[in-house]
């Protein structure tokens, strides 16, 4: 089997303290998920429901799920029992059905919305000043069931470190600026979800509490 196990502590090894894994299992078999919970990781990350659906059934119930890529509003019912947190919420109508399902599961879960800082156009989203007016507007304060923990995105897929830098500072300087507007009372408000296999290093110099590193632990997808 891939040298799952050494790949993983070689990671955190490299991690500060104030620096979650979550580590990207999406394409891989849960033997693979295993070995690294047998190492004692407990957060993993998904992008397919159903796939996500069947390492749920069958993999241990202490795992912490995190919905990782871009979520279809009429995928939500059946990742919202179980969920631990939804890190990719790109739109008020998202926020809202991720409400809706989880009152009906009897659930609060946990968000993080997206910024759509890089410059390529296929990554989804909020432009900054679209994460500004969602938050202005106020709908989510009456939101019981979803509980908005900070902010998560993907920098440009780009060998210049400058750039990249760049994208996390803006990223970590926006969280700043909502923080202190909209959840300064509100410590559960605190997570910044950027930095990926290429690029963590960096993230974690600007500001990163939560890294998705997936190939440098698994390697190449499986399926």
């Amino acid at each position: 089997m891939f040298p799952v196990k050494e790949n993983l502590h070689r990671v955190l090894g490299s991690l500060p303290e104030s620096v979650r894994l979550v580590a990207i299992s999406k394409y891989h078999p849960a033997e693979y998920i295993m070995a690294a919970y047998e190492e004692g990781q407990r957060v993993f990350g998904e992008s397919h429901e159903q796939e996500l659906r069947q390492k749920h059934e069958q993999l241990p119930q202490d795992i912490e799920w995190h919905f990782i890529g871009h979520l279809q509003t009429n995928k939500v019912k059946y990742i919202v029992p179980y969920i631990t947190m939804i890190e990719a919420v790109d739109s008020l109508k998202l926020l809202r059905e991720i409400e809706k399902q989880a009152a009906k599961a009897g659930r609060v879960v946990k968000v993080l919305l997206e910024l759509h800082i890089a410059e390529e156009a296929t990554k989804y989203g909020l432009t900054p000043d679209a994460l500004r007016q969602l938050l202005s507007d106020g709908e989510w304060r009456q939101m019981s069931h979803v509980h908005i923990c900070g902010l998560m995105m993907m920098a440009s897929n780009v060998d210049d470190e400058q750039q990249i830098a760049a994208e996390f500072q803006q990223a970590a300087d926006l969280f700043d600026e909502v923080k202190l507007q909209f959840f300064a009372a509100d410590d559960a408000f605190c997570e910044r979800s950027w930095g990926m296999s290429a690029d963590f290093p960096i993230a974690v110099t600007h500001g990163s509490t939560m890294v998705r590193i997936g190939t440098d632990i698994f390697g190449p997808r499986v399926y």
